[in-house]
């Protein structure tokens, strides 16, 4: 692609907490671009984006959707996302992949937790942005109040270009303020606004807020400036510059005004795209690894003379097509028949078909270009966040760091013999979706998978029944308890066995004694004077550690305990590596019973953002899971609420957050250390276990 073409695209990604209106607004675009002939509803399950099954069941974005369409001599890829935190991966890498975000807020609800998130990830990825307030026309809609979060949020940057005119119902018209001009939309139009004077009662409103925006751009352009304070009159032409080279270098976020379901405002969003946005010949150049070199960055052209570099930031598998590998190309062309390297797999692929998309439709792209994006089809060892290079110049594009999990399930076939299909799914699935992860444990004998929310989990489920053919039945994590001791203990045991021919002898005695928790196990060798043979004190050591495996209480792993064998016996004929073997085994049972055992259990560092009203309630229920609360942090209307709770009391908690905040509370987990259970808690545990134990066998 020479410098002309690259100049006319518009990498872009729609994002925002749930129930924004973002697969409305790309149906909008879509329409009113002449994409697509008419507009789908959520409702209906006819959208563009929203197109899987499941999607259509459930009425929101479960995934990242890719639609690519000219408006004029533009091309726009727009990445729909996911709202709801659980599928946040799906934002995450489609932000990893364009040239700027778009964030869109419901004019009701304003800024939320979720939205908050993903602008941070944005900054991750230094987008440039501009906000678009979003269902004007819905009841109690307030763009002003609406625009004072963004700015208290997202910092004095935040500045309104648009406003509406008629907000609520009967919503039809808004002010631009770049081009001072109203602009009024008929009900069942096409999406094309009537340029008109600004109505009398509104010029000193639209005056005051018009100085505003000149100022943001002047501020951000010295040489605009000075003319600026000068008095001299700045044309739209240069303030369009001006805007366009400080939302790029992020000193301006402009806020635009729309409502998706009445196609209202989208012409000007696609107008203010096209003419504002960055396109990758602005963004000029990206950074990328020296494979074999690491730390080694360099920075490099986005240019079609280069050679080939392109970042896989999705990959789904669809029936009748299988496997398709979403790309953007940052340098070189991608195309039919072309020799490629995997660098992040150190593989080989041969590229076949590449395709544009608008949803789940694709249309044959011939080859992709620099700054281009669109999707591969059966790659055969391609896989999301890999970069494929030119094989002569092999480098590697950063990744995107994931969100770790906040919730486990334990699964199992349904029907025997389907554990290699399920290992496959769960293989497979992770390769799309990184957010989602599986564990065999051989310490609690399950097999886990683990992901962002019950809701993603749920999907996985499902998936693996439709996709894989495999059925599952699910069951709570098993919790991997810890046992270890108060104070000091002896054992002895003496291992004696006749049965004929040679017998067995082994005579251990034992003393133990806790060590600093998180130090390890210990063990230790103080026999003298050859009571206990040196060729068996290794058979002593290996009963103990044999022990170790597991607790008296609860029959889990014991932990920071110091064994000291200091005396014994031994038979001439009788003793053996595995008498002594036993021996020690059962000595220290037995000096762990005079320990003072207890259960420990992992404690789990917890982090609750959400809106001020609900905190009462979370606290009050992380409370009564036995967390304790460790702090508190006001983070403008949101509270950030930090607290310790067992992972035994934190199953299905993002389900229980979201049902008592309405979906607009999130959280996160890690792990923190081991804690003493309480007494009456660990007898229940026990009591449990053991029950479980005796069913089992």
């Amino acid at each position: 692609m020479d410098e002309h073409n690259a100049r006319q695209i518009r990498n872009i990604a729609l994002v925002g907490h749930g129930g924004a209106g973002k697969t409305m607004l790309t149906e909008a675009v879509l329409f009113t671009s002449g994409a697509i002939n008419r507009m789908g509803r959520i409702e209906n399950g006819n959208t563009v984006s929203d197109y899987g099954a499941e999607e259509r069941e459930r009425q929101y974005s479960l995934n990242a959707t890719l639609s690519q369409f000219e408006y004029g001599d533009t091309k726009i890829n727009l990445l729909d996302t996911p709202g709801y935190p659980d599928f946040i991966g799906e934002a995450i890498g489609a932000l990893r992949a364009v040239d700027n975000a778009i964030v869109v807020l419901n004019a009701q609800t304003g800024v939320e937790v979720g939205t908050e998130l993903l602008w941070g990830y944005a900054n991750d990825y230094d987008l440039p942005r501009m906000i678009v307030v979003n269902a004007c026309s819905r009841e109690h809609a307030n763009f002003d109040q609406t625009v004072a979060q963004a700015k208290d949020r997202f910092g004095h940057t935040t500045v309104a270009a648009q406003i509406p005119v008629n907000q609520g119902e009967g919503f039809n018209q808004i002010v631009d303020l770049l081009t001072m001009k109203a602009y009024t939309y008929e009900a069942g139009g096409h999406g094309k606004g009537t340029p008109s004077d600004i109505p009398a009662d509104m010029q000193d409103t639209v005056a005051s807020l018009r100085e505003e925006l000149v100022d943001a751009i002047a501020e951000s352009d010295e040489e605009l400036l000075e003319k600026y304070l000068e008095g001299e009159e700045i044309d739209e032409k240069t303030l369009i510059a001006s805007l366009k080279n400080a939302i790029k270098n992020r000193l301006v976020v402009p806020v635009l005004v729309t409502d998706a379901v009445h196609n209202i405002g989208i012409d000007r969003l696609l107008d203010w795209s096209i003419s504002i946005l960055p396109s990758p010949a602005d963004i000029e150049t990206f950074n990328a690894e020296v494979l074999g070199k690491e730390g080694e960055t360099i920075t490099l052209p986005i240019s079609d003379s280069e050679p080939l570099c392109a970042y896989v930031f999705k990959t789904v598998s669809e029936e009748h097509v299988g496997d398709l590998s979403y790309v953007r190309v940052y340098s070189g062309n991608l195309g039919h028949n072309m020799d490629a390297l995997n660098t992040r797999q150190n593989s080989p692929e041969r590229i076949g078909q590449s395709f544009f998309m608008i949803g789940r439709d694709r249309t044959d792209a011939g080859h992709l270009r620099a700054g281009d994006m669109g999707a591969l089809v059966k790659l055969k060892n391609t896989h999301t966040g890999d970069t494929l290079c030119q094989p002569s110049r092999p480098l590697l594009l950063k990744q995107v760091t994931w969100p770790t999990p906040n919730i486990e399930l334990a699964v199992e076939p349904k029907a025997k013999g389907d554990e290699d299909k399920l290992a496959n799914g769960l293989h497979r699935m992770h390769e799309e979706d990184p957010t989602f992860s599986h564990v065999v444990d051989g310490e609690l004998g399950q097999t886990l998978i683990s992901g962002q929310g019950e809701l993603h989990i749920g999907v996985k489920v499902k998936q693996l029944k439709d996709r894989f053919g495999v059925e599952v039945v699910t069951s709570d994590p098993k919790i991997p308890y810890r046992e270890t001791i108060r104070g000091k203990g002896e054992g002895h045991y003496r291992h004696k066995k006749q049965t004929g021919g040679r017998g067995q002898f082994g005579d251990v005695y034992l003393r133990i004694e806790p060590k600093e928790r998180g130090s390890g196990n210990e063990f230790e060798d103080a026999v003298v004077g050859g009571v206990i043979p040196g060729k068996f004190i290794p058979a002593v050591e290996k009963g103990v550690m044999e022990a170790l495996v597991s607790g008296i209480i609860a029959g889990a792993k014991v932990i920071d305990v110091k064994a000291t064998v200091y005396d014994g016996s031994h038979h001439a004929v009788d003793s053996s590596e595995i008498a002594f073997k036993i021996a020690g085994m059962y000595a220290f049972r037995q000096a762990m019973e005079q320990a003072g055992p207890i259960l420990l259990e992992p404690i789990y560092n917890v982090e609750v953002i959400v809106p001020e009203e609900f905190m009462g309630d979370v606290m009050g229920d992380l409370t009564s899971r036995r967390g304790r609360i460790g702090g508190m942090d006001s983070n403008g209307p949101f509270q950030v609420i930090k607290a310790q709770v067992p992972l035994a009391n934190l199953h299905r908690y993002s389900t229980d957050l979201r049902s008592m905040t309405g979906g607009r509370g999130i959280f996160s987990r890690t792990f923190s250390h081991y804690e003493e259970v309480p007494g009456d808690v660990a007898a229940q545990i026990a009591a449990q276990i053991k029950k479980d134990q005796e069913e089992t066998e």
